[in-house]
């Protein structure tokens, strides 16, 4: 790894020479070092843990109806003040919000739309478990004064970055702006991410699956087939044997995947019957369908690409299949043959 070499490259440089070479421009750039700086300040808090009074329930609810802990307000607040100055953004939406926020009239407005999880897993924070930061960027429509939430519903292929942040033993920043993805390791003494591993593959092929097995009751007859056979291992259908892996960290459970491949399943189930799925399409399923793309996997609903969806709400929910691709593609096929 080149993080402890004279030659490290590191993401400032990396984004000058993406810049260089025609791949971004000036303004995306400067966009994900902001997030980047951002993302190291929640690094910090996070790991300060209880020694900083942030644990615990901050005694607020999301959009979504779900307890906020204080890091989640505290890191909510780290990404929108870092981010409303800087001339590169025309508004953020974020999960923690009911709707998107334009950029004040005070500061300049740029091109771009800036959607965030500001600390996915938080649910995890109490027991010192990996949490992270899930970020997406999307281009502003040509002519908006002032951006609304209904500019955000894009199909995800329309991203033009996408990323996250774990903080675990080491804070790792994983990003994509369409051209394959890479891994940044933070160098705390130096204060700056360094670039520690170039163009992440995932294998097609796979023996590790990732799901909250204690919902089983509640899938649908596909899901619960497919599961079947994984468990059945070698002398099942699929001629081999599984290894189940949940971290319950979205994540942290993809980060496992970008580095040594995997499938990780959040699908449709019959818990809650009213909701299409329990991950947000714009700001985790995009992102990180973005990111499996471009290390070479796959990203699916279980009936078709992820990156493909129209969306219809800022806070839409979306069954996730994603990670190794030849598996999610098999996972696919079990869904298909159901609906034929």
């Amino acid at each position: 790894m080149p993080s402890q070499a004279s030659h490290a490259v590191s993401l400032t440089r990396y984004l000058i020479e993406e810049q260089r070479a025609g791949r971004i421009n000036a303004e995306l750039r400067q966009l994900i070092a902001v997030v980047a700086r951002a993302c190291t300040s929640i690094s910090i808090a996070v790991s300060k843990g209880a020694l900083g009074g942030v644990l615990g329930d901050a005694g607020t609810g999301n959009v979504q109806g779900e307890a906020q802990k204080k890091l989640d307000v505290l890191s909510n607040d780290i990404l929108l003040e870092a981010n409303a100055w800087g001339g590169h953004l025309a508004a953020c939406a974020s999960e923690e919000m009911d709707h998107s926020q334009p950029i004040p009239d005070a500061y300049p407005r740029g091109g771009f739309l800036l959607l965030f999880d500001p600390l996915d897993g938080s649910s995890n924070i109490d027991v010192n478990v990996s949490v992270g930061t899930i970020f997406s960027v999307l281009r502003c429509p040509e002519g908006v004064e002032c951006a609304g939430d209904e500019h955000f519903l894009q199909p995800g292929r329309e991203q033009v970055a996408a990323g996250y942040c774990i903080y675990g033993p080491s804070t790792m920043l994983v990003l994509t702006t369409g051209h394959g993805t890479h891994a940044f390791t933070l160098d705390r003494e130096q204060g700056a991410f360094v670039l520690t591993q170039r163009d992440m593959r995932i294998p097609e092929q796979t023996r590790e699956f990732a799901i909250n097995v204690s919902n089983q009751r509640h899938w649908e007859p596909a899901m619960q087939a497919y599961v079947a056979d994984l468990l059945a291992g070698s002398q099942g259908p699929r001629g081999k044997d599984f290894n189940m892996r949940w971290i319950a960290s979205m994540v942290a459970d993809v980060h496992r995947i970008l580095t040594r491949g995997g499938i990780f399943i959040y699908p449709w189930d019959r818990k809650e019957p009213g909701k299409p799925g329990k991950l947000r399409l714009m700001y985790e399923a995009n992102p990180m369908a973005l990111l499996v793309e471009q290390a070479g996997g796959a990203a699916s609903t279980g009936r078709g690409r992820i990156l493909d969806l129209a969306p219809t709400q800022l806070h839409q929910r979306v069954p996730v299949f994603l990670g190794s691709k030849q598996e999610v593609a098999a996972a696919e096929r079990y869904h298909q043959s159901a609906d034929a």
